[in-house]
């Protein structure tokens, strides 16, 4: 699960901003939204919401966390020594846009070990990472890494519960490039202590942001598996869209090319897959909706593209979902709310509230819904505000900043700019 984030100097967000999952102790309302910790941290929140308006940076905070992700798993095989590392400091402060990018996660992973990994980095080279397990609530400092710009070389430290021989350690040392991390590195060349961390990274960090209008792999990915496909059509009859099952047809290329193809939507392939998610070879898949005729009991076949936006967006939405909820996994969305009435999105936030969720899966996303600001759904320490100030930069706070009451409005007060975070509209001239 994750238990904090935080980010600097990337894109809108310049200062240092934390996410922080960390349930507070004196709240007791909808235990149900919160799992218990084993090793001293108290509750772990399933869910957190963002508001803010447009332009304010929400969609930069998920992408920080992805951008970590994708730095950890590729880093130190997806690039050569050399090539930009992909980070974007902020630009509009001289002195930012010349230092580096700061990410910092803590979360617990499979093995019940809480992690907690840093790393500074620009477009040439890591500037510093270090990383500090706590197994049974002790913390160990494994490594640490910093760039001397005196010497253009790396000063390294090993704690003593690193795991692994003093050629061992030599060897994860020196294969690690300038522009890569040390962590991806270790792991790709099978240090095994590191493996649970990098697979929860890698695995129950799901982050689903709204840049791709149709990002449908993992979904894709769960209709490939057994009983997936009836997991998919449980999850749409529940959202009570008029869909009786959906298939999805694999074909060859070849014949995908006749005249007259089946009823259908063609994906393609051509964008970055998430971790662990593998377009077949020289594959065409069409998805199909079946409905049920309203004067008899024939199924009708639908062409995806002739389904709502808020249909497409479910199907888009149904593999991170299910596969967070079946496996635990932290799932990240931006604008929840796209095209969506408001009983869905609150539909899709309270399965994480729910006894469906049997392996403390969380949630975490932006919307513009305030329809979800009700206390019978969200408690007060999971609603988080983002808002620019005249720096023009992104700020993060969390709604406990106000101390609101135990009974307060928070619907009625957001929309009335008690906490901020909305947009100031003017007047048009003439």
């Amino acid at each position: 699960m994750l238990v904090e984030f935080s980010v600097a100097n990337f894109r809108s967000i310049q200062s240092r901003q934390t996410l922080n999952l960390l349930a507070n102790r004196r709240d007791t309302q909808l235990p149900l939204n919160l799992t218990p910790a084993e090793d001293g941290l108290g509750g772990i929140l399933r869910s957190a919401v963002i508001y803010g308006p447009n332009a304010s940076g929400k969609s930069n905070l998920l992408r920080a966390l992805l951008t970590l992700q994708q730095l950890i798993v590729n880093s130190a095989v997806a690039s050569q020594e050399g090539q930009p590392m992909p980070v974007w400091p902020f630009l509009l402060n001289k002195g930012s846009a010349e230092q580096s990018t700061e990410f910092s996660i803590i979360f617990v992973a499979a093995d019940q070990t809480r992690y907690e990994y840093s790393c500074a980095v620009t477009s040439r080279r890591v500037e510093k990472e270090w990383m500090v397990a706590y197994p049974k609530d002790r913390p160990q400092r494994w490594f640490e890494r910093e760039y001397r710009s005196e010497t253009e070389t790396y000063d390294w430290w090993f704690g003593p519960n690193f795991k692994g021989e003093k050629t061992e350690k030599k060897v994860w040392q020196e294969f690690t490039r300038s522009n890569s991390l040390f962590f991806s590195t270790a792991v790709q060349l099978n240090n095994e202590q590191l493996k649970p961390a990098f697979s929860w990274v890698a695995q129950d960090l799901i982050v689903l942001t709204a840049n791709n209008i149709f990002n449908p792999f993992l979904t894709l990915e769960l209709l490939r598996q057994q009983g997936g496909t009836e997991q998919l059509t449980e999850y749409l009859k529940a959202a009570d869209i008029g869909i009786d099952r959906i298939e999805m047809i694999e074909e060859d290329h070849q014949n995908s090319l006749a005249e007259t193809p089946t009823p259908g939507i063609r994906i393609q392939f051509s964008q970055p897959l998430p971790p662990g998610v593998t377009p077949p070879a020289a594959k065409r898949i069409r998805i199909q909706t079946w409905h049920k005729r309203n004067d008899g009991p024939e199924d009708v076949p639908f062409n995806l593209n002739d389904e709502s936006d808020g249909t497409r967006k479910l199907f888009e939405f149904a593999g991170g979902w299910v596969r967070a909820l079946n496996t635990g996994a932290t799932l990240l969305v931006d604008e929840l709310d796209r095209s969506l009435h408001p009983y869905i999105t609150r539909f899709l936030v309270q399965l994480f509230h729910s006894s469906k969720n049997t392996k403390n899966a969380q949630l975490i996303f932006t919307t513009h819904d305030t329809t979800l600001l009700a206390s019978d759904l969200l408690r007060r320490d999971q609603i988080w505000f983002l808002q620019k100030y005249p720096d023009q930069a992104t700020h993060l706070y969390p709604l406990l900043d106000y101390q609101p009451r135990k009974d307060e409005a928070v619907e009625r007060g957001y929309l009335k700019g008690r906490y901020g975070a909305v947009p100031t509209v003017g007047e048009l001239d003439g």
